[in-house]
């Protein structure tokens, strides 16, 4: 088997054979672009080749930056398109292709991937952990209500400004600045390239899809937010709400949970732990479902990845790091002050014992790692290493991605 990276003339190739993987067919072009993978770079994709020269399996990387903890932002390959022939599954081609893959990252020197998982038993072989996750709140029209802020302070819910109502057609280039500077700030979050609003490559609202628009402006006019809708048969559905601060995300919710002729509205993306519950009158009225992860992260290189993202509490820890699938094993002192960490090689006893794809899952700060000592995956050899693992890797804002990719 070989594995080569694609040039320009392989597009038809690529697409047929990531299509027939998962039992599809490309979709007909469209005027004004919208084919979901119409943002592939041909020179980030690979083809699996038989002895023979036929085509069994690919894989692809999109251009992505990652937003971390500290509002710091690094290069974040986005693993995407990967898949094989029905008929040379169970014969190691993903594995070869995954291997060959984050070698190559690896070698170009990026310090982590990331993924979205078709299923979820797939990628953890291959060092990946789930580091975001999100949900659906579906809130009935008879129950939209919200109550008044019993406090009064900044992002009480009391956003000045004003909503207005436009088509999806009508402000594509208002949409990427304002995700863009929502992104910056928002742990987990991911870059939307130009590339991608121009093609109308993705799912709504980068694609030609029709929406409407709930454009939020400040006091002085500026787009700090919207929500990107369509409804249906009474259920408007919100395909996700970008927000620069929670005052705004209550405005647009409030605006969407007051629409006429609506039975119930249903939230697509939202955050564990949104703020949006406890702001209903009734907090039952929020049904939460569709509790999924949704971003996934493979360090690739331990020590530049733990320095790159900012942390909130002064502490120091040995970490012993296991890589099975690129086998790699390195012994790691973490030494965190004044919200910088130094990371470096160490032959000292380790603290904490773990898989990288576990490190993946804690990096962003979405889940504990007592969590992961609870579960049985990390390793504690010193009492209270778990809890100064909780406090460091905490962050003051829950990461998040919204990004379809």
């Amino acid at each position: 088997m070989e594995i080569r990276p694609t040039t320009d003339e392989d597009l038809d190739v690529f697409v047929d054979t990531m299509h027939a993987a998962f039992g599809l067919f490309p979709e007909t072009p469209v005027d004004g672009g919208g084919l979901w993978w119409s943002a592939l770079e041909m020179d980030r994709c690979l083809l699996a080749l038989t002895a023979d020269g036929r085509p069994v399996g690919t894989a692809a990387t999109y251009p992505f930056e990652l937003t971390l903890p500290g509002e710091t932002l690094v290069p974040a390959p986005g693993v995407t398109g990967v898949g094989v022939l029905p008929s040379h599954r169970r014969q190691g081609v993903l594995s070869a292709m995954m291997r060959h893959q984050l070698t190559g990252l690896r070698a170009r020197g990026e310090i982590l991937s990331v993924l979205l998982a078709s299923e979820a038993t797939i990628y953890g072989r291959f060092g990946y952990g789930p580091a975001t996750y999100t949900g659906r709140l579906t809130v009935p029209r008879h129950k939209a209500a919200l109550d008044l802020p019993r406090a009064h302070s900044p992002g009480d819910g009391r956003a000045t400004g004003s909503v207005e109502v436009l088509r999806r057609a009508e402000c594509g280039e208002i949409l990427e600045e304002v995700y863009d500077r929502y992104r910056r700030a928002q742990p987990g979050a991911l870059s939307r390239p130009h590339r991608w609003w121009a093609l109308r490559a993705g799912q709504p609202p980068i694609s030609p899809t029709p929406r409407y628009i709930a454009l939020h402006r400040d006091a002085d006019g500026m787009p700090d937010g919207y929500a990107a809708y369509s409804l249906e048969s009474g259920t408007l559905t919100v395909d996700e709400t970008i927000a620069t601060d929670d005052a705004v995300f209550t405005a647009l919710a409030r605006f969407v949970l007051g629409h006429d002729l609506v039975s119930q509205v249903v939230f697509k993306h939202v955050p564990p732990r949104h703020p949006l519950r406890w702001q209903l009158a009734d907090f039952r009225a929020g049904e939460v479902s569709h509790d999924m992860d949704w971003l996934w992260v493979r360090l690739l290189d331990v020590p530049r990845a733990l320095t790159a993202r900012g942390w909130f509490t002064d502490g120091e820890l040995v970490l012993a790091v296991d890589d099975p699938f690129l086998d790699d094993h390195g012994r790691y002192l973490l030494t965190v002050r004044d919200g910088k960490a130094d990371c470096v090689p160490t032959g000292r006893t380790p603290d904490l014992s773990l898989d990288v794809c576990d490190l993946g899952s804690v990096y962003l700060g979405g889940t504990a790692p007592s969590t992961f000592v609870r579960a049985g995956h990390i390793r504690v050899h010193r009492p209270g290493a778990a809890a100064l693992a909780d406090a460091l890797f905490r962050t003051d804002r829950s990461p998040h991605c919204l990004h379809w990719f």
